[in-house]
């Protein structure tokens, strides 16, 4: 039940010719609630979320009980992007009723010691990776957060801020010329001049989905202003020691742009771990091209005789510091797999000594 589809489809839902779904799977969980409309999540806060069926209004619901279980997962918790269907029409009676399967996420391992994941947005079709031109810039920063979006099925740009106050802009780009195969696009603005942000309009089509996603202090709430062509996202100042700023976006928020797009801004992330789920070998093609290239299949790229990484390395064409970064990136990635497939199969053997103990129930107690 929708009543107002273009409502809905200026927040990002997508229909096809006949006006249904476009996703299938939306399709059947839509069909299932049949009382029920879309919503979207436009604000996540600890004990609950802000959803919209419209660009213009949004209603404060509860999460459900499920979902507040301290086991419960936090990756199939709803999160700002995602898509849930809703019922009631006052307060009182408004809620949520299920979740929609994601067609994109983008996520990150939960710091701690306990596997989790963290769904950082949903359902968005570009990930802007801000980075500041100062002492914000770290090529290994951007080649991590790469990793992470990719993994999550959403098209990377690179946005390189503060483009008005660096000294050699074309030599900075050139330097992330490898970045993914040179499959990203790399893209340097003045965040605070629109001409120059409206590169990135390119991006930002009518019904398309953007989140922006960056250290503090990158110039992420200044260039969703620009986006806007208002102040409504608070900006803060860097330390100049650092070029390290303070969380002025303290919550994800979704926010309907000019072009129709809508824009997901985020708090500054300083951990970046991996899920496990990620293709280390789609971020470093270029590595893994060079390492094809060497005499033996299982060599280390250490001493071994005619590796033809330490020789591209010698030799000025592949980056030391980004070869590394490859090791470092495919160690963590394998760690954490192997944390994922244990959590599985724990999760796997709980289901098992629940059926186990419901049957043992039901032959002495009987079914209720």
């Amino acid at each position: 039940m929708i009543r107002d589809p273009a409502a809905l489809q200026a927040i990002g839902w997508r229909i096809d010719a006949a006006g249904d779904p476009a996703e299938p799977a939306w399709r059947e969980a839509v069909a299932a609630h049949p009382q029920a409309r879309p919503a979207r999540v436009v604000e996540q806060h600890r004990s609950g979320y802000a959803v919209a069926e419209a660009a213009d209004h949004a209603e404060r619901v509860e999460s459900l009980p499920e979902w507040q279980r301290p086991r419960f997962p936090a990756e199939q918790r709803p999160a700002v992007g995602d898509w849930v269907l809703v019922e009631g029409d006052t307060a009182a009676t408004y809620r949520i009723v299920s979740l929609l399967p994601r067609r994109t996420a983008i996520k990150r391992g939960a710091a701690g010691e306990h596997y989790k994941q963290q769904v950082i947005a949903a359902n968005v079709d570009t990930v802007f990776v801000v980075c500041g031109l100062d002492a914000d810039f770290n090529p290994r920063r951007i080649e991590r957060y790469l990793l992470l979006v990719r993994g999550g099925g959403a098209e990377p740009v690179v946005v390189l801020t503060k483009a008005d106050q660096a000294e050699d802009v074309e030599a900075t780009r050139a330097a992330l010329a490898d970045l993914a195969g040179g499959a990203v696009a790399v893209v340097a603005v003045n965040a605070k001049d629109a001409a120059s942000v409206a590169q990135l309009h390119a991006w930002l089509p009518a019904g398309s989905t953007a989140v922006l996603v960056g250290s503090s202090g990158a110039g992420k709430s200044t260039l969703t202003n620009t986006l806007l062509g208002t102040e409504k996202m608070k900006t803060g100042a860097v330390r100049e020691s650092d070029a390290r700023g303070r969380h002025t976006t303290t919550h994800r928020a979704l926010i309907p742009l000019p072009t129709g797009a809508c824009l997901i801004d985020t708090p500054g992330m300083r951990e970046l771990k991996p899920t496990g789920e990620e293709d280390v070998a789609e971020n470093f093609s270029d590595v893994e091209a060079v390492a094809a290239q060497c005499k033996f299949r299982d060599c280390q790229h250490g001493r071994e005789p005619g590796c033809a990484v330490r020789a591209a390395i010698e030799a000025g064409t592949l980056s030391a510091e980004r070869f590394a970064h490859y090791v470092k990136l495919s160690a963590e990635v394998a760690g954490a797999a192997s944390k994922l497939a244990g959590r599985r199969a724990e999760n796997a053997a709980a289901k098992v000594q629940g059926k186990a103990l419901n049957k043992r129930l039901d032959e002495k107690y009987g079914r209720h």
